[in-house]
């Protein structure tokens, strides 16, 4: 299965839109239908966006899990209720409803990331913040990462 790698750097224009990465558009016309899903992050203040593919595998999961359980709520009202399906326009770009913008904290630069089965969208001073060594403990992500044998 193709996966979306690579960071690329681009703007928001005045109308809310966004170029989605060329390699990336060359991944989803060539294995995934035209539609995608834009949503907010479960915790980070990024936006993700899905195939539809890959967002019907992700609903059949939740679907499979217990109702009643908080964390399960927790995720269907921050994750599955800000689903918004979009499609790609000629020029490779896509609508970024302004609530979700404002949820993002997203300005006019942004980061748009590949990783792995989805794209996220960072505002990019959000992004620098978040990548910056000091705001974690190497010596656990390493011992982390090794454990899951990475």
């Amino acid at each position: 299965m193709p996966s979306f790698s690579g960071k690329y750097y681009y703007t928001v224009d005045p109308k809310g839109r966004i170029i989605i990465p060329s390699p990336f558009r060359e991944i989803i016309s060539t294995n995934y239908s035209p539609k995608l899903y834009v949503v907010n992050a479960l915790f980070d203040k990024c936006l993700n966006i899905f195939p539809q593919e890959e967002w019907a595998k992700l609903e059949e999961k939740v679907r499979l899990l217990p109702s009643m359980d908080e964390s399960v709520q927790y995720f269907k009202r921050k994750v599955i209720a800000s689903a918004q399906e979009v499609e790609l326009d000629k020029q490779g770009r896509i609508l970024i409803p302004a609530a979700h913008r404002e949820d993002a904290g997203l300005s006019s630069d942004i980061v748009i990331a590949g990783a792995l089965d989805k794209i996220e969208v960072w505002d990019r001073k959000e992004w620098d913040a978040v990548l910056d060594p000091a705001r974690i403990d190497k010596k656990e992500v390493a011992q982390k990462l090794t454990e899951y044998g990475i």
